[in-house]
């Protein structure tokens, strides 16, 4: 598979998330980081977004609440580009109703190569990391050429199976 990269600016679009059972936590490191916080796009989901305004008193983008989709909104913006960095604290010893979404949303942070910190101590060294006043460049897998490739051997596959439509 061939690679590119995407940048990232120094104002960072970062998702923060988290559980019910989490919320304290997050609230806290983000209160501990909030000067920090203040230099980058923040988005979050649903009650999580509104306390985090709350906390730290400035715009957070927010969307639906997680088990009412946020989790995948945050992903449909990872595979835009248009989230850098994600901060989730999950709960791994609470099932959750939108469990199949929370892995879907981490699957897809693995996907596109963007950072991702699921307890405090991750998101302590990572957003302490020098890599976060300055532009980045993720390497991330050539999706494009991936998905052309497959169309192509597709069409192939068609014109040798003697048919004009795929199925």
């Amino acid at each position: 598979m061939n690679y590119t990269t995407l940048g990232m600016d120094v104002k960072k679009k970062i998702a923060l998330i988290a559980h019910d059972s989490k919320k304290d936590d997050l609230l806290a490191w983000a209160r501990f980081n909030r000067e920090s916080l203040s230099q980058h796009d923040l988005y979050a989901t649903g009650t999580t977004g509104w306390l985090l305004q709350e906390e730290i008193g400035f715009e957070v983008t927010r969307l639906q609440s997680g088990p009412l989709g946020g989790d995948l909104q945050i992903g449909a913006l990872i595979s835009q580009d248009k989230i850098d960095f994600l901060v989730f604290f999950w709960d791994p010893l609470q099932a959750q109703p939108h469990d199949p979404d929370v892995r879907a949303l981490l699957r897809l942070a693995v996907l596109w190569n963007i950072p991702a910190a699921t307890n405090r101590a991750t998101a302590d060294f990572m957003f302490s990391s020098p890599l976060m006043q300055q532009t980045y460049a993720r390497v991330v897998p050539d999706y494009g050429t991936y998905q052309r490739e497959r169309e192509a051997r597709m069409e192939q596959d068609i014109r040798e199976d003697g048919r004009t439509t795929p199925g």
